[in-house]
Formats: structure tokens, C-alpha cells, sequence
């Protein structure tokens, strides 16, 4: 039988999207709407308005109106805002969950079950943030040439921030850019996935329950052109905080220079797991970085670690092991428990992955197992079989490229010099893993790689903890105080304590 989720929708209520605008729900000003097609059936989940240049001039004109009021608020009243929709995150997480399901295909089994991808984790991220609304502040400063003044600095609010969200995590980057954001007193306008927008504009509603005034988050649905294209080149902008692709991220930066937009980018990433031959256990290594790429997201996350580095003595080891979790990974109805792993989120994605697998095979790197498309009940979705190569160069594609799928490759080294210099060599810098039982290569090899994060025989997401990329894979960090300072401008202020001047 062909896979359906038409009987979801029913259950789970969804209909079609609205615009959001100083608290009003409304179309776009054309009428233009995208017909959003889930992933695993091809099948039509909703619609929602396609916003046009007028409507996000509404938008961020509604933002900045409301930018005042919300950033001399009191501290107490946003941290209030704060952890109430915290709870009501965590109230409302299985219609959440489902409503993802419906949006981007991600199993219930995973977003329920790995914290990172979790509406807990969104919530704690919520949480985080509120503690830092009455502590991030300036200083007093003794007066550097001396004389009766005071030298003081002050952290206000960035202004108008234009958040554009990916599909592949809605939950936690939502809050990642929302948190901050709101926490620091600026007001934003929100642009989510064209292919994950109906749970974020649920997420949204929610925000008017917890107490945020109208006007200080508005939502704007619609592809990156006309709308995100829009939003980014707007002059009421005054920080654009983006999370998907390196080629969209250079558009950013490229629109930003004309108003000179604050930007902060968290892009792609080809992060690599480096495993020794003293490895606590490298078959749960290889089965770990696997499952980076096939659980979950199918290898639809930046940070997964595409690019296994393995000592040449545990190499047939490791891809072995590698090989049995990809033949544990299951599809079909996300709604199943059974279900382990998400489709290709559109047939564009689904054409570029077995792209990559076709020409991975004639450069001359080894496929090991899977690689082709599901048929049978999932021939209607965007499935791929897990795919993992061995014996690739470094130089490869497979290698060098951010693939976005359920696709790993498996590079041998010799020595640990070897195996810094091939993880350094990669225009991205996300994230990476380091396997052995020896702590002190373990802690020289997390000074030496060049990536925003990097986990010792494991890897995870906290919200309290810097997130981000060396080189091309993003400006700035996301979590922690300086994320909550990156949504702020400092300010000196001098005031003399006498009549004398200066």
C-alpha cells in the first residue's frame, strides 16, 4: 500500500497559514500562496501565504513600531514572557512534534528522543536566555587620563532583526534566534522554511498566550525570492540572523554592506570524526558517526559528521560497523514508531544527493552499501538507502562538498599529524569528533582542529554552550552570553562630575 499521511492532518487539525502582522493574522497582500508537498508521499499538506515586498514592509514596519515599548520594557516582563512560553513549549510538545511530522517528516520516534532536535531542548534554550535578561549590562570604568568623570559603557538592543529560519530543526533554531533576541529587548520579524513554515507559525501563537506584546514578533511565510529577498534587503533591518546555506549566506552578506546590517550566519559543515586505533569502542564509533547521517534527518544537518577520518589498523573495522547501522535505518510514516529516519526534504535535494552518489562511484571511491532510491510503498517519497563510502581521497567531492544526506565518507590516515591536516583541510569549520582513550592527543587534537565545536568521544548540542563555524561555515555564535550580546549595541557614556570641562 502507498504511503499516506492525509489521516495526520486530520488528527492532528492543521490548516492552512496565515501571515502574522502587529498581532493580526492575515494573506498575503496578492493573495499568492505555496502548496506545501510532504516529503515522504508527494501529497499536499497545506497552504500559506507567499509574503510580497509590501507585506514584509508591513512587517518590519510593525517591528520597529513596536521596538520601543518592547526594549524599555522591564527586565521582569521579558523574562516573564520568556519562561512562560517555555512552558507552554513544553505543554504543547506532542502537538508540536506532530506538527513537524506533517511539516518536514521527521519521525516522532526522534524528535521526542534526541534532545537536540527536542521541543525540551527549545524550551531550555527559552529558559537559558532568561537569565541572562537583568546580567548582561556595561561597566564603570575608571577614567583612563584621570580628572572628575565617569566613564561608563551600556549594552542596548540591536533593533529590528530579521530571523530566517532553516527546515530541518525549527524547534531549536526558533529559539536559538527568538531567545536571544527577544531576551535583549530587540523585535523581530520572522521568516521560517518555505518546507517547515505551519510549525513555526504554531510555535508563534503560542508566543501571544505567554504575554508578548503585538508587533514584537511577525511572521512573513514565502520562498527566499520574493520574500526572503525582501526581508534581507529591507533598510528597517537592522540584523539579519540567518542558519542554512553557504550560497545563501553570501547573498546576505553581499545585502547587508548597503545599510551595513549586523549578520550573524550559521551555515553548512563537512565535519569530521577522527577514530584512533585506541578508540574506547570503534564499532560504537562507527555506528555513532553514522548515525549522524542516517538517523533523524537522513544527513540533513550541519553539523553531521559526514567524513569519518580512520586509522588505517581499525579501518575495515569501522566500516563494517558502519555498514550494519545504515542497514538498521528504517522509513516510512513518520507518525510509526518504528520509523528511524526522515525523507529528503524535496525532490530538488533527492536529484543533488544521488548526484553526488553517482559521481562519488566514478571517482573511484568504494560504495559499500545502499546509494539508491526507495522503491515499493516509498517510491511515491524522497527516500535514498544509506550510503557509505570507503576508500575516498580527500580531494573527492564526496569528501569536500556538504552532500545533505544520508551519505559518509570513510578516509584512512596513518598518524595523528596526517589526521589533523586532513580535517583541517576543508573549507568548513562546524563541528567535529575525536575518538581515543588517550586525553591528552584527545585535548591536543581539539586545540588543533579548526571547528566551532569539537566532542570527545561524543558529540551533543547544549543550550548554554557556543554554537557555530570556523571559515565558511558561519559568522558569530549561537547560545550562551554572547550570543544574548550579539542582539545588543554597546554604548560609551562619559558624564563629568565637575564644571570643568574634560
Amino acid at each position: 500500500m502507498t504511503l499516506s499521511l492525509r489521516q495526520h492532518r486530520d488528527e492532528v487539525g492543521l490548516t492552512d497559514g496565515q501571515l502574522l502582522v502587529n498581532g493580526a493574522w492575515r494573506p498575503a497582500a496578492d493573495g499568492a500562496t505555496w502548496s506545501h508537498r510532504h516529503p515522504a508521499t508527494g501529497e499536499v499538506i497545506g497552504e500559506f501565504p507567499v509574503a510580497t515586498g509590501s507585506d514584509v514592509d508591513d512587517a518590519v514596519r510593525a517591528a520597529r513600531a513596536a521596538f520601543d515599548g518592547w526594549a524599555n520594557s522591564r527586565a521582569t516582563t521579558r523574562i516573564q514572557v520568556l519562561h512562560r512560553f517555555a512552558e507552554l513549549l513544553r505543554d504543547h510538545a506532542p502537538e508540536l512534534r506532530a506538527v513537524q511530522a506533517l511539516d518536514n517528516g521527521v519521525p516522532l520516534s526522534f524528535s521526542s528522543g534526541i534532545y537536540a532536535t527536542s521541543v525540551g531542548a527549545a524550551a531550555d534554550v527559552f529558559d537559558h536566555h532568561a537569565g541572562w535578561v537583568d546580567k548582561v549590562g556595561g561597566q564603570t570604568l575608571p577614567p583612563y587620563q584621570g580628572g572628575d568623570h565617569l566613564a561608563m559603557t551600556f549594552r542596548e538592543p540591536i533593533g529590528v532583526v530579521a530571523a530566517i529560519l532553516p527546515w530541518n530543526a525549527p524547534f531549536l533554531l526558533f529559539a536559538q534566534k527568538l531567545a536571544p533576541a527577544l531576551g535583549a529587548g530587540c523585535t523581530v520579524v520572522l521568516k521560517p522554511s518555505e518546507f517547515a513554515s505551519f510549525t513555526v507559525l504554531r510555535m508563534v501563537a503560542l508566543l501571544a498566550e505567554a504575554g508578548l506584546p503585538d508587533g514584537v514578533v511577525n511572521v512573513v511565510t514565502g520562498p527566499g525570492t520574493p520574500t526572503g529577498e525582501a526581508l534581507i534587503t529591507h533598510p528597517g533591518v537592522d540584523k539579519v540572523s540567518f542558519t542554512g546555506s553557504r550560497a545563501v549566506g553570501r547573498r546576505i552578506v553581499e545585502a547587508s554592506a548597503a545599510t551595513l546590517k549586523r549578520v550573524s550566519l550559521e551555515l553548512g559543515g563537512k565535519s569530521p570524526t577522527l577514530v584512533f586505533p585506541d578508540a574506547p569502542d570503534v564499532g560504537l564509533a562507527a555506528m555513532t558517526t553514522m548515525g549522524t547521517v542516517t538517523m533523524g534527518l537522513s544527513g540533513q544537518a550541519c553539523v553531521a559528521h559526514t567524513r569519518a577520518l580512520v586509522h588505517r589498523d581499525v579501518y575495515d573495522q569501522f566500516v563494517t560497523a558502519a555498514q550494519l547501522m545504515a542497514g538498521l535505518i528504517t522509513y516510512g510514516d513518520p507518525f510509526e514508531p518504528g520509523t528511524t529516519s526522515s525523507p529528503l526534504i524535496n525532490e530538488r535535494q533527492l536529484a543533488r544527493v544521488l548526484g553526488f552518489i553517482e559521481r562519488g562511484q566514478a571517482a573511484g571511491a568504494r560504495l559499500v552499501c545502499g546509494g539508491e532510491r526507495a522503491d515499493g510503498d516509498l517510491a511515491a517519497g524522497n527516500f535514498v538507502r544509506p550510503a557509505v563510502f570507503a576508500d575516498v581521497d580527500n580531494g573527492m567531492e564526496i569528501a569536500r562538498e556538504e552532500v545533505f544526506g544520508p551519505v559518509l565518507a570513510v578516509v584512512p590516515f596513518t598518524d595523528e599529524d596526517e589526521a589533523v591536516a586532513l580535517a583541517n583541510d576543508t573549507d568548513y569549520g562546524l563541528g567535529a569528533g575525536v575518538y581515543t582513550a588517550d586525553a591528552r592527543r584527545a585535548f591536543r587534537l581539539a586545540r588543533r582542529i579548526r571547528a566551532g565545536t569539537v566532542g570527545i568521544n561524543g558529540f551533543q548540542v547544549e543550550p548554554h554552550l557556543p554554537f557555530g563555524g570556523f571559515k565558511q561555515s558561519g559568522l558569530g555564535r549561537e547560545g550562551g552570553r554572547g550570543a544574548f550580546e550579539a542582539y545588543t549595541e554597546l554604548k560609551t557614556v562619559l558624564m563629568p562630575l565637575t564644571d570643568e570641562l574634560m
